[in-house]
């Protein structure tokens, strides 16, 4: 009990999701789908079908940015002259 009185969030990290922290983007990117979809479409026709899309665009678009950042820094980085 006095351990989880002296937690801090943000110094003392929960150990349970490193591993895998990676696929919390998924829901995350749905949830904000659903959402934004639900405040803008003026109808729901084709609503989910939307999301879907929304969630899949939102995922490649940082999967596609992580990938430029790896390059980046495995890559282009060494390249530069160290002066």
């Amino acid at each position: 009990m006095i351990p989880m009185l002296a937690y801090v969030p943000f110094l003392d990290p929960i150990n349970a999701v490193h591993d895998w922290w990676y696929l919390l983007l998924v829901p995350l990117s749905f949830s904000v789908s659903v959402i934004y979809l639900a405040l803008r479409m003026p109808s729901l026709d084709h609503y989910w079908r939307r999301v879907l899309l929304m969630t899949v665009q939102i995922v490649g678009a940082i999967a596609a940015l992580a990938i430029v950042l790896v390059v980046l820094v495995q890559v282009v980085i060494p390249w530069l002259p160290v002066d």
